[in-house]
Parts: structure tokens; sequence; C-alpha cells
């Protein structure tokens, strides 16, 4: 008889082999991480990761395609709200509030050596561009048309701007000396997009 395969215990190991591989890659880099480190990592035998991934490029994408739900779920808390400007800096929030991750700056580095040999990488990463920016310009221009959000910027284009801004955080992340970025980026867009107050006669 064929062993069933539990699909929750699948997706659990494979979870597991991630968050652990996404350490390891951050502290030794990828080329020097092995499968046998990652698997020790999360407390599995030697031979797990390739049972569960294709090979080591698949690891280290399954931590970015992990993004995707997860940003996909914020989006979806903030999108319906009425408050744009609130809700596109509570969106920034969380998205910049990942930099605090001691892991961020090792693989924003790996990220970027990866990304011009990985064409599904590269995919992966700009489908998580592509889904934040849509719900950005989205509330950009209904914030626009309702008057809580200065207009003369294009949407998409201030979308773009501002997820250059949330990326900015991981670039400027020192794990040697961490700090909250989320202020200063909360401070950024906001004063971008804010109408400005005329003074009144």
């Amino acid at each position: 008889m064929a062993r069933t395969v539990d699909p929750n215990r699948v997706a659990e190991r494979r979870r597991a082999i991630t968050l652990a591989a996404a350490e390891q890659f951050a502290t030794h880099g990828y080329e020097r991480t092995t499968a046998t480190q990652i698997a020790r990592a999360a407390g599995l035998s030697s031979g797990s990761v390739f049972y569960y991934f294709k090979d080591k490029a698949a690891v280290f994408r399954s931590i970015f395609e992990l993004s995707i739900p997860e940003h996909t779920e914020v989006i979806a808390r903030h999108i319906d709200r009425t408050d744009c400007l609130d809700a596109i800096l509570d969106i920034v929030e969380v998205l910049a509030g990942e930099a605090r991750d001691p892991a961020a700056p090792g693989l924003m580095f790996e990220l970027l050596r990866r990304l011009g040999h990985d064409e599904e990488l590269a995919r992966v990463v700009l489908e998580d561009a592509r889904l934040s920016a849509e719900a950005l310009a989205a509330l950009l221009e209904r914030g626009i048309r309702t008057g809580q959000i200065a207009p003369g910027f294009e949407p998409m284009e201030t979308a773009r701007w501002i997820l250059a801004v949330i990326d900015a955080a991981f670039l400027n992340a020192d794990s040697d000396n961490p700090h909250d970025p989320r202020p200063l980026v909360r401070a950024t867009v906001s004063r971008l997009l804010r109408p400005i107050e005329t003074e009144k006669p």
C-alpha cells in the first residue's frame, strides 16, 4: 500500500526548512551554506532538504515566496479602508518592519547576488513587488480623488517610490547595530503624500 502524504505535515516541514535556511543563508552566505547545515538547523535529518525541495536554489527562493501570501494578507486588511493615507502608512510600517529581522541584511545581500543567476527568483520578487505596488497605487488614486493625498504624481510611479523607500530600510539594515526603521520610513512617506496646508488669509 502506498504511503499517504499528509499535506499539512509537508507544508510544516517546508516552512521549517525555509525559516532555518533564511538564518543560514544570512549568516554564511548562499555559496557556503549546505543542505546539511539547513537540515540540522531545522531539526531534521540530513536528507530532508532535497526531499522537500528540488535544489538549494529552490530553498533560497522559498524564503521570498513566503512573503507573497504574507503580504497579500497585509494588503487585504487595508485595501478597502476609506482613510487611504493612514492605510498606506500602516502597510508601509508592516513592510518596513520586516527589516528588523536580524537576517535581513545578509538575505538582502544574497538576494542581490542571486537575482542575476535565477530567473525564477527574479519572477518571485517582481510578483511580490507588483502586488504591493498595485495595492498602494489603488489607495493612492482613491486618496487623491477624496483629497486625503496630495495630487500631482502618478499613483503607480508614486507607489514604486514608496517601495523604494521600504527597500532602503533593508539596504541600510545593520545586524551589528540594529534599529527600527519604521518611524523614519513612515515619516518619509507621510511627508511625501500629505496635502500641503495653505495658510488662511
